[in-house]
């Protein structure tokens, strides 16, 4: 059965849904007002994201009595993502504390990996690595961290977009390569909803996404390298490294807050994207240097990995090493 036709819908789902959420914010006044923290100098509707969450939840059941995708990544995705999501919501339209947030976000994890059945054996240097019950508490670790710092890198138009967009179409192309064609499609999915919801984020940015929809990509986009983890250990470093823009940027703005003793759950404007847009004097310039990055370095080792052409370690490494050479260069965890 080709369910191939789901994919354009999906998209216009997203596309329409979001200028219906754009209305109603501001129906509402639901909008996003610039303070000294902000990046941005223009009040803005925001919880756009949510268009994203239905329409990715939506499809999974369709890919799942496809055949397409197994039935408990089904429900890994759709328990752990609605719960994100939902808190994300209610965060938008008011305040969760956050260390109810947290526990949330933890229980949402620990939820996906009982499904997925936890961390699988790690490839390192051509060994197997079996972690036993300390990988699943690392793992659920790790879906924590990615959610959070998916929200945390939200904060220019377009860049979580397109950062989602470029992973998701390398995860899929990494499949395909490897002759687990349907498996390619739950991330290709994900890839048009947020191309739908772009339409409306792209600098300069008629929409923001919201807590609720970062959270999600981000937990999703964990979940989604953590399946392809058990399909091929080395596909996991090849995840990671799709993902090391984000990764690397926020985790080194939070290792050096940390330092400083920074309240590190308050906003901020010390990412190393943030302080490249202040330079640039626009958000357009550092999004499209994302997308170059992610295109033009990182897939092309993200595929040497996933191949097999190089231990995933050594890739990872040689993927970050310039990356962390721009993050000290955009000064990422120094105060604005």
């Amino acid at each position: 059965m080709t369910i191939w036709w789901l994919l354009p819908v999906v998209a216009g789902f997203s596309l329409l849904m979001t200028g219906a959420l754009r209305r109603y914010a501001l129906a509402r006044s639901l909008m996003d007002i610039p303070n000294a923290r902000s990046s941005h100098s223009v009040p803005t509707p925001r919880g756009g994201g949510v268009a994203i969450v239905l329409a990715f939840l939506a499809a999974l059941p369709v890919l799942t009595f496809a055949n397409m995708l197994p039935w408990a990544v089904m429900w890994g995705l759709l328990g752990a993502g609605t719960g994100v999501a939902v808190i994300g919501f209610l965060d938008d339209h008011g305040h969760i504390p956050a260390r109810w947030r947290l526990l949330g976000h933890f229980a949402a994890a620990f939820w996906a990996l009982f499904w997925l059945g936890g961390l699988p054996p790690l490839s390192l240097f051509g060994m197997s690595l079996d972690l036993g019950w300390l990988g699943h508490v690392l793992a659920a670790v790790y879906l924590v961290w990615l959610l959070n710092l998916y929200n945390f890198m939200d904060g220019i138009d377009g860049i979580a977009s397109v950062e989602a967009i470029c992973v998701c179409l390398g995860g899929g192309l990494l499949y395909w390569l490897t002759g687990q064609v349907e498996l390619a499609t739950a991330p290709l999915l994900l890839a048009l909803a947020v191309a739908g919801f772009l339409y409306w984020n792209f600098p300069p940015a008629r929409i923001f996404m919201g807590d609720a929809g970062s959270g999600f990509l981000g937990v999703t986009l964990g979940l989604l390298s953590l399946q392809a983890a058990w399909v091929a250990p080395e596909l996991l470093w090849s995840w990671l490294i799709l993902l090391g823009v984000f990764v690397l940027d926020a985790t080194w703005t939070l290792m050096r807050r940390l330092l400083r003793g920074d309240k590190v759950y308050e906003a901020h404007r010390s990412h190393a994207y943030q302080h490249a847009s202040r330079q640039f004097g626009k958000h357009l310039p550092v999004t499209l240097a994302v997308a170059g990055i992610n295109l033009c370095w990182l897939l092309p080792i993200a595929l040497w990995v996933g191949l097999g052409g190089v231990d995933g370690l050594l890739g990872l490494l040689v993927a970050y090493l310039p990356l962390v050479s721009l993050v000290v260069k955009f000064k990422a965890g120094e105060q604005a």
